[in-house]
């Protein structure tokens, strides 16, 4: 008893802020601050703000969007070509360094990814990288924690009597790998591609410091942007700004709508991914 009412009381809590920016989009700034916090606005307002989003810049918010797809899925494809094929060999060969190889696996991805842009930062100025979409793409690619996921899918669920008797068949090492255990290991690419995709667009820090250009910006950093010319949040842009609370939430509720939608998409691979070796039937 005590139990559920604890978990309605934090759905409650979570759940009010999520209702509030469904709303706020449909109201005016005005109505925001003077009615109650979860009155319904029009469809009129919504259309306004949307109007007056796409307006900031000549519809640079359409613009951090593309850019976010581009780095995230860029990334993507790079991560799922490394990381599978990583986890797989630290997981079913045996070379000198291995274990040290795991070790530095697991140290890097328990660090805060922040701690790492400033010598990425200086590794790719040193090459001209920075300021290119490289500069965001391959930092994004590096994923420690989907060569572990990897690493321990294929130690402990894909048999290796199977692996074996495909190699006694005459099949090389990389026909194994891609004819016998990446088909049984799906699910864990799904998951590891669904981390990986909600990692990069979310992530604010790396773009921020790599990307001179305001047009090269993903959304997330753009959102910053739009707090910059939003006179409720930073008095020195003026009155006259149209960026104000409703078409901010607007703008965080269009970035969110893509991981919402892959999620959708893909929920039926993450669960099989997340419940991978739990039963051995």
């Amino acid at each position: 008893m005590l139990w559920s009412g604890g978990s309605a009381l934090f759905t409650v809590f979570f759940a009010l802020p999520i209702a509030w920016l469904l709303l706020a989009p449909t109201k005016s700034d005005t109505q925001l601050v003077r009615d109650h916090p979860f009155s319904v606005g029009t469809l009129d307002g919504l259309a306004r703000s949307w109007r007056h989003l796409l307006g900031f810049e000549d519809g640079a918010l359409l613009t951090w969007l593309q850019n976010s797809a581009v780095y995230s899925f860029g990334a993507l494809a790079l991560t799922l070509a490394t990381a599978v094929p990583a986890g797989y060999g630290l997981a079913l060969t045996r070379f000198v360094g291995r274990r040290l190889l795991l070790t530095v696996t697991l140290i890097v991805m328990i660090m805060p990814a922040a701690a790492l842009v400033l010598p990425l930062y200086l590794e790719l100025d040193s090459v001209g990288l920075t300021g290119t979409v490289w500069s965001v793409i391959l930092p994004f690619s590096f994923f420690p924690f989907g060569v572990y996921l990897t690493y321990i899918y294929f130690s402990s669920t894909v048999p290796t009597d199977l692996l074996a008797a495909a190699r006694l068949d005459g099949c090389t090492e990389w026909q194994v790998f891609a004819r016998i255990a990446l088909p049984l290991a799906r699910p864990v690419v799904a998951l590891v591609g669904f981390f990986s995709f909600v990692g990069n667009w979310n992530n604010f820090f790396l773009p921020f410091v790599m990307l001179p250009d305001s047009a090269q910006y993903p959304a997330q950093v753009g959102l910053n942007n739009l707090l910059t010319a939003s006179a409720v949040f930073n008095p020195s842009a003026g009155t006259g700004s149209q960026i104000l609370r409703p078409e901010l939430a607007l703008a965080a509720l269009l970035t969110i709508l893509p991981v919402l939608l892959v999620f959708l998409f893909s929920q039926r691979a993450l669960i099989s991914g997340t419940l991978s070796g739990a039963s051995k039937e």
